[in-house]
């Protein structure tokens, strides 16, 4: 079953229309990973541009806090599965 959203993906103001759109492409990765599960090799293609888009560690860091904050869903641990997995679907279970 679907969790209802009701918060808001932390953007930027100064990014482009484009640069958004990618931006909420990763975060809706991250939210398929751990409710439905999604493709690997999708995920870190959306994560690659994720992080052209943020330019830095820090800024990649600080976005991801406060999606967690709102959303619940730690993008890290998402990418830890990613990066260390061989499966061609990812899937976050349970805490």
């Amino acid at each position: 079953m679907m969790k209802e959203k009701s918060y808001s993906y932390p953007l930027n103001p100064d990014w482009t229309p484009d640069e958004m759109v990618t931006v909420i492409n990763f975060f809706n990765a991250v939210e398929d990973a751990y409710e439905t599960g999604c493709d690997r090799d999708k995920f870190m293609d959306n994560y690659r541009k994720f992080q052209n888009v943020v330019g830095s560690k820090m800024g990649e860091k600080q976005l991801g806090r406060e999606f967690k904050d709102v959303s619940g869903y730690d993008y890290y641990q998402v990418v830890k599965l990613a990066q260390s997995s061989s499966q061609k679907k990812l899937k976050m279970v349970g805490d």
